[in-house]
């Protein structure tokens, strides 16, 4: 996984919420708050890169490459989990409380790139 380069760097406590993916994303150009699934999310360009589960579900989506899916949940890092609901779809299930802010940071640009239009991650790359 490359390194963000656009994010803003902090110091993070273990134990991530929701305001702190927000913080993270509000960072790149065109995110917007909004509802999907009847749940918080973030999207760019009227498409959703990232979700907050319901309490009962827990944890975040958030969308990225099968092979980086597929790298996370190899490592064996309990904060990166899917279910079957997800098979075969780029997306990973991210347990806050347990995430590595940096790699969240990462993961949360990952998921803006993959859904933002050409111009906008033009604008970001060039910032």
């Amino acid at each position: 996984m490359q390194a963000c380069t656009h994010c803003v760097r902090k110091t993070w406590r273990m134990g991530m919420t929701w305001d702190d993916v927000v913080r993270i994303a509000s960072e790149l150009p065109g995110v917007e708050e909004a509802a999907w699934y009847n749940t918080p999310s973030l999207k760019v360009s009227g498409k959703g890169f990232a979700r907050l589960r319901s309490e009962a579900e827990g944890g975040v989506v958030l969308m990225c490459s099968l092979e980086e899916k597929e790298a996370l949940l190899a490592s064996g890092d309990k904060a990166y989990y899917t279910t079957p609901h997800y098979d075969g779809y780029g997306s990973i299930l991210v347990d806050l409380e347990h995430a590595q802010p940096d790699q969240v940071a990462e993961l949360v640009e990952e998921a803006w790139r993959i859904k933002a239009p050409k111009k906008l991650v033009k604008e970001l790359d060039g910032s």
